[in-house]
Parts: structure tokens; C-alpha cells; sequence
């Protein structure tokens, strides 16, 4: 089954342009099934027990998972199944997909951290050094909170892909999908201050650096925001993720439409940005509460 699998990789890679962290993943999930597999099929092979997989042994499979995993986890190891079932159909390696009938788990619905408009303002006044790396995590967080970037997008920029006359970035999204986003003022002037005191990289250098000169990594970002939030003194546990869903968020709260939101963060399914419209609504029920005289939460008469 290992040979299927490798396949299988080569696949994701070559033809849907998966991110590393996604094969990974997926082909993780998949040793741990073939590991199911060979205990449940004992001394049989396990690609031949992968001919006579039945939707029985899928159950039991699913039930195990249900024992070691919340919601989401079991989510995307039964999309890594379907998506090597299908596959393998296509290969001509399966007759038929025998996890087509399975039901996925409805995922708890986790509303993401966000920072309110004075926090962000509060966050970036206290991100002031003069220095390289000051003016580095400068322009990181003004990027970050004015494009709505994942964490992966940003480190991937090279200098090239700005075009701060314009005032717009080009970035590479999942799926290898490219889109265009706008890049507001203030992040441009603190890329500029960046990039003069870098003395003006070419174009195919990367856009932030570490201090050894390397591109920088996902986990020293969310390392530095971390620190900045203390410096800051702001105690909530956000992650980079967070300021692209408060930029999400602020651009809702300020009258943005909801397909414009989703094109700027390059979401596929307009499903998935909808999640904004609930953050959106707690907030201004839990204002409403506090406010109104005759709210639920209020003590107040009339």
C-alpha cells in the first residue's frame, strides 16, 4: 500500500497543487489507515485487503477514530480517505469508492480570535524600533492586518510580487491559486521604511528576512507576534491568523460586501467567510446587552 500512497503524494503535489503541510497530512492519515488495515486483515496483504474493504470495516475504522479524535481531526482524515478511494478509481487500482457513503462528523463551530480595531491600532503604535528587525515586524503586521495574508502566504513573498507605487500585492493562495490584493497606505509606508533600510533588495529576494539573512519561517512570525501582544499589553491569545480574521471582520463591521471579502482572502466557498458574519453579530449582541435598558443582560428600568 506504501507504493499507492507514494503515488497517491506525487498526485497531490503535481495535479492539485496541495501545500506541503496538507500532504503531509493526508499521507500521515493514510499509513495510520494501512495500519488499521494490516491489523484488521491480519495475515492477508493489505492491498489486497484494500480490494475487499468493505463499508463494515470503514465503521469500524470510523469508530476507532471517534475515540482518539475531536471533530475536525476525523474530518480531514475521511477527505484524506474519500480523495485516495477516488484516486485509486481513477487509477484503475479500485472498482468503486468504498467510503462514498460515509457521513462526515458536523465540526464544532470555533469562532476565530479577533482584535478589536483599538487593539490593532494599540498593537502597531508599539511596534516603533528604528532598527532592521524593528522595522521588519513593523511591516509584517501592517501587511498582515491591511492584506488579510495567511501566515504562509506572507512568508512566501518575494520582493517582486509588491507593487507599492500601486499599492498592491500579488500572492499565491492554496490550490496554487493567484489573486491580487490591495495593500493600504500605512502598510506600504512601513514596507518602504523595510525595504530602504534593506538598501532596496531585487525583486527576486525574499520579502522578510530572518536575522541570518534566510527567509523567514511561519513559527518565527507567530514567535515575534506573540512577544509584540505583551510588549503591547494585550492579553489575548491571538496567532497571525488572527489578524487576517480581524481584518475580515473590520472590513464587515465597516460595510464591505461579503463577496469582496471572500475574493481578498481567496477563499473558494463563500461559506467559509460567512463565519465573519456571526463574529460580527456576537459583537454587536454583547454591545446591545450592555447598552440597552430593557436588554437581557441589563438591570435596568425603563
Amino acid at each position: 500500500m506504501k507504493r499507492l500512497i507514494d503515488r497517491f503524494a506525487g498526485h497531490l503535489e503535481h495535479e492539485r497543487s496541495m501545500s506541503p503541510h496538507t500532504r503531509r497530512a493526508y499521507r500521515q492519515d493514510l499509513h495510520e489507515f494501512a495500519g488499521f488495515l494490516r491489523e484488521a486483515a491480519g495475515d492477508q496483504a493489505s492491498a489486497q485487503a484494500l480490494q475487499e474493504l468493505t463499508p463494515v470495516l470503514l465503521r469500524r475504522y470510523l469508530a476507532m477514530l471517534h475515540r482518539r479524535n475531536g471533530r475536525a481531526t476525523i474530518a480531514r482524515k475521511l477527505s484524506a480517505l474519500r480523495s485516495f478511494f477516488r484516486f485509486l478509481v481513477r487509477e484503475g487500482e479500485l472498482a468503486v469508492n468504498p467510503a462514498a457513503g460515509l457521513l462526515t462528523p458536523r465540526r464544532e463551530q470555533h469562532l476565530p480570535v479577533t482584535l478589536t480595531v483599538d487593539e490593532i491600532f494599540v498593537l502597531l503604535a508599539a511596534a516603533c524600533e528604528d532598527d532592521e528587525l524593528g522595522l521588519r515586524d513593523r511591516a509584517i503586521l501592517e501587511t498582515l492586518y491591511s492584506c488579510g495574508l495567511r501566515v504562509g502566504e506572507l512568508t512566501a513573498l518575494d520582493v517582486g510580487h509588491l507593487d507599492l507605487e500601486e499599492g498592491l500585492v500579488r500572492v499565491r493562495g492554496k490550490g496554487n491559486k493567484e489573486r491580487i490584493v490591495p495593500v493600504g497606505s500605512k502598510a506600504c509606508a512601513a514596507l518602504r521604511d523595510y525595504l530602504d533600510c534593506r538598501g532596496r533588495p531585487g525583486p527576486e529576494r525574499a520579502l522578510f528576512l530572518n536575522y541570518r539573512g534566510g527567509r523567514l519561517t511561519p513559527r518565527s512570525i507567530e514567535r515575534n507576534l506573540r512577544q509584540r501582544l505583551l510588549t503591547a499589553g494585550i492579553l489575548k491569545a491571538a496567532t497571525p491568523h488572527s489578524l487576517r480574521h480581524s481584518f475580515a471582520t473590520h472590513l464587515l463591521d465597516g460595510g464591505a460586501d461579503l463577496r469582496a471579502i471572500q475574493e481578498l482572502l481567496g477563499h473558494a466557498s463563500l461559506s467559509t467567510t460567512q463565519k465573519y458574519t456571526q463574529v460580527s453579530l456576537d459583537r454587536l449582541m454583547a454591545v446591545y446587552d450592555r447598552a440597552h435598558p430593557r436588554s437581557r443582560g441589563s438591570d435596568k428600568e425603563s
